[in-house]
């Protein structure tokens, strides 16, 4: 057998294009059953389906999908758009967050590795956190708590990834407020807006998309009077 290129080891499509890393990290606890869970997976159709309507998302964006609920399970790998099946989730179990973070953190650090191997650019990372409750696996103070804490302030510091958390239902946004880095304030999902946040996601992983590695980009704000969110105080 011949020497293996670089590229052919590590699976990346379009490797000459600079990467985005998205990891979504989704509540697939008990109480997300019913509608919520429903609108979860409906929304994950429908940034698939944007994303690969966007010839450069196609090539740049990665997703992976890490959900927690009945243990936490990386359901979907890193996966470029035109390749990526959005999975059909199912809702049970308790809520261990502070892992399924823990995870996602990891998760980054290893695609970003992969990248400089085969000498492929990338963007920061996007971790965009959905839930309807709160960590169990983790209270305030505790060792998970702390390592969260610190695993997300100090990769937002030291620029590793941007990390965004929403909250639905009866989510504990103060629980939410402090897992999240100073500056982005946790948002909360106005009800019945699950298509139009996640139409918001891929229009900004589409932006993300089409500009260059470091250049500072305009979201469009969630929070305005047609927007998706409210920030809860």
């Amino acid at each position: 057998m011949g020497l293996e290129k670089l590229e052919d080891i590590v699976d990346i499509p379009y490797p000459q294009h600079p990467h985005c890393a998205t990891v979504l990290v989704l509540d697939t606890s008990a109480s997300m059953s019913g509608n919520k869970i429903a609108e979860l997976n409906e929304g994950l159709r429908i940034l698939t389906d944007e994303l690969k309507e966007d010839d450069l998302a196609v090539k740049r964006i990665d997703l992976a999908v890490i959900t927690f609920g009945k243990g936490v399970e990386l359901v979907r790998p890193f996966t470029g758009i035109s390749a990526f099946d959005p999975p059909e989730l199912s809702a049970g179990g308790y809520t261990p967050m502070g892992q399924a973070i823990l995870e996602a953190v990891r998760l980054v650090e290893e695609r970003k590795a992969e990248y400089r191997t085969i000498g492929t650019d990338y963007y920061r990372p996007w971790i965009f956190l959905i839930t309807d409750g709160q960590p169990t696996d983790m209270r305030k103070g505790d060792e998970i708590w702390e390592k969260v804490i610190e695993a997300v302030h100090g990769g937002e510091r030291d620029h590793k990834f941007l990390f965004w958390a929403l909250g639905v239902d009866q989510a504990n946004m103060t629980v939410l407020r402090e897992i999240s880095p100073p500056g982005r304030t946790p948002l909360m999902l106005k009800e019945a807006k699950w298509a139009e946040m996640f139409l918001w996601l891929s229009k900004s992983l589409s932006q993300i998309s089409d500009s260059r590695i470091g250049e500072q980009i305009s979201l469009e704000n969630p929070v305005g009077p047609e927007g998706w969110g409210v920030i809860q105080l």
